[in-house]
């Protein structure tokens, strides 16, 4: 079966086409740059060089493919407009969907967020919770993805919505800040480091994804897709600490200095092209819940998480130790913080 992935060259991408490389199927990449695959070249693999935000390459790429893997998503940087957001998450979802429906494309499979549904007031949330997208890469997700299940219901195309919670696992950079703030001699928490954070491991969540894209039971369906267990952000911090041999040792500030300083950051630096020294996101990281309930998939799909947070933790330590990202830091800076997340 040939498959079209799109953000292949992301770190959740590029760990599902090996999956579906090793499964037996033909996959073919929509990339910008063949320079960013990380793959071996391999007769099972196609690279097509192509924007989604153009319709006809987007046409080129679906032709002749029987499923489709929307990963593609625009990563927040200072130099992004809104606009850029709305290119990639809602425009190039449109062309994959309107040559989906073209070329007879059997499944569609569209990577959303659990961003769509903000910071969690009554946790756990299920796919049905409200959605409160707090930025703009979680409101253009947002449109994106119920503009694919419109799009879908009217048009009588196999859908299925996947909205991962936080990735995590050897090769990830995102959540490398993460683990560089528990093993300094002194961890800086904004606020109480009470909320709760959940996260999924690499091969569970290309799991999810494969069992989305096979079962009759999940057309036309919404899946929130993450690990079994949760934790509230001060005993994940501790739990790092402790799998790569550091003492804890923590400081808890407050928030409201730094939102405040976020918000005026963002407003000076982003008009200007820069790089904020810190964002509200950042802020969000340390104040915001987010615990989902994965019931619906479980029952559904059959999907069983099988890396404990303690064991994908020290697979993923393991790995920033070996690149020599993690060391220990006897340092710490005000500074420090406001990079952190």
């Amino acid at each position: 079966m040939k498959i079209l992935v799109t953000g292949g060259t992301g770190f959740t991408g590029h760990n599902l086409t090996q999956r579906l490389l090793r499964d037996g199927h033909q996959v073919r990449l929509l990339v910008r740059s063949r320079s960013r695959v990380a793959l071996e070249p391999q007769p099972t693999l196609e690279i097509h060089e192509g924007d989604i935000r153009d319709r006809a390459a987007v046409d080129k790429a679906v032709a002749g493919v029987a499923k489709i893997f929307n990963l593609a998503a625009m990563y927040r940087t200072a130099s992004a407009v809104d606009q850029d957001y709305r290119d990639i998450h809602v425009e190039g979802t449109r062309h994959l969907l309107e040559a989906a429906v073209r070329h007879h494309v059997e499944r569609f499979v569209h990577c959303s967020t659990v961003g769509v549904h903000g910071d969690v007031k009554a946790p756990p949330a299920t796919e049905e919770s409200p959605y409160a997208p707090a930025d703009i890469y979680q409101r253009t997700k947002l449109e994106g993805e119920l503009l694919a299940r419109e799009f879908a219901a009217r048009n009588g195309l196999a859908l299925t919505v996947v909205r991962p919670t936080a990735i995590y696992g050897p090769g990830d950079l995102r959540l490398l800040k993460l683990f560089k703030l528990a093993v300094r001699n002194i961890t800086p928490v904004i606020g109480t480091g009470k909320i709760y954070y959940h996260m999924v491991y690499i091969d569970d969540l290309v799991e999810g994804f494969i069992l989305a894209s096979e079962a009759e039971a999940a057309i036309g369906q919404v899946f929130i897709v993450g690990g079994e267990e949760k934790m509230v952000l001060d005993d994940l911090l501790s739990a790092i600490a402790r799998i790569t041999g550091r003492p804890e040792s923590k400081i808890h500030i407050p928030a409201l200095p730094f939102q405040l300083a976020g918000s005026l950051c963002e407003k000076i630096c982003i008009p200007l092209g820069l790089e904020p020294p810190i964002y509200r996101r950042r802020v969000d990281f340390f104040t915001k819940s987010r615990l989902f309930d994965i019931g619906k998939v479980k029952r559904l799909l059959g999907y069983a998480p099988k890396f404990g947070l303690q064991e994908g933790l020290r697979r993923t330590a393991a790995w920033y130790k070996q690149q020599g990202m993690l060391f220990y830091q006897m340092t710490f800076m005000l500074s420090d913080i406001m990079t952190s997340i």
